[in-house]
């Protein structure tokens, strides 16, 4: 019976992390909920490396029962199988820690250094609030640096191209990105999305984690100023760009606005993703249990 435990882990890590992610973003409803889907996003991303990574081992526990007759075998007699199991299990490892290794170098280091470019080169308006930057260029833009040293830049394109209420809005979506610290949500996707093979990797379910970001962003906004400040600024920044590092609007203007205009907030669509992403992560301790005291 364990086998079959087993066999349904790995199957649950291959479900998770190929089909899922190219399932979820065409479940459009669920940009009614953001916050909602972007946890079923995060089970489901821990759940396929909770199953991933201790497959093999249990795997190597069901052949040594098997060769030795015993529910508890000894790990002396059955080393090169151990190590075997533990080989793969540190492989998989190995690989989510060197690229969260890599990735969250090389964005501290993007933040920083241009960090570093807009004080020097940006306007401190005191109007506008603390860590506000205008840099002198006319194409409207607007983005955040989370990081230590958090900005929020802005152009004087922006600026001049925006009145009082949807400048408030802008402001209000990007210090939201600060302050809920959406910069570690996407850099826990980046992680996964770069430590899995290219083969496997969704171009589709990384976007659709950014686009439900700014999702929640625009709510936040949207409780401060209304909808038609928060509509009208995101069209007017939409040809706007921001460095890599840094959190901004995405090319999904259209999308958002739409969500604006006719998304409603479904309380039991909410629930039900919540319980979905509760029963998500659960699964694959359920089966590790199931293999051990099977």
């Amino acid at each position: 019976m364990g086998r079959v435990f087993v066999v349904a882990l790995i199957l649950l890590a291959v479900l998770l992390a190929w089909p899922m992610p190219r399932l979820l973003p065409r479940l459009n409803a669920l940009r009614s909920v953001p916050a909602a889907a972007l946890l079923l996003w995060q089970s489901v991303s821990l759940a396929a490396v909770a199953s991933g990574l201790l497959a093999a081992p249990l795997a190597v526990l069901l052949y040594a029962r098997a060769t030795s007759g015993h529910h508890d075998p000894d790990p002396g007699k059955h080393v090169t199988l151990l190590l075997a199991g533990l080989a793969v299990t540190g492989f998989l490892l190995a690989r989510l820690l060197l690229q969260g290794h890599r990735i969250g170098t090389d964005l501290r280091r993007g933040r920083r250094e241009h960090t570093e470019l807009v004080d020097l080169i940006g306007i401190d308006d005191a109007a506008l609030g603390e860590n506000v930057r205008v840099l002198a260029h006319p194409t409207p833009t607007a983005y955040c640096v989370p990081g230590s040293s958090r900005r929020v830049v802005l152009t004087q394109g922006t600026l001049d191209a925006l009145d009082a209420d949807q400048l408030e809005a802008v402001l209000a979506h990007e210090r939201s990105h600060l302050r809920q610290r959406h910069d570690l949500v996407l850099e826990f996707f980046t992680v996964l999305h770069t430590a899995v093979p290219v083969a496997v990797r969704s171009t589709a379910g990384l976007r659709e984690v950014k686009l439900l970001i700014e999702l929640l962003a625009d709510r936040w906004a949207v409780g401060v100023t209304g909808k038609r400040p928060v509509a009208t600024a995101m069209l007017a920044l939409a040809e706007g760009q921001h460095p890599a590092s840094a959190l901004g609007a995405t090319d999904d203007a259209v999308i958002r606005v739409e969500q604006l205009a006719y998304g409603t907030y479904r309380r039991r669509l909410a629930l039900g993703t919540v319980l979905t992403a509760m029963f998500v992560l659960q699964l694959p301790g359920l089966l590790i249990v199931a293999t051990l005291v099977s």
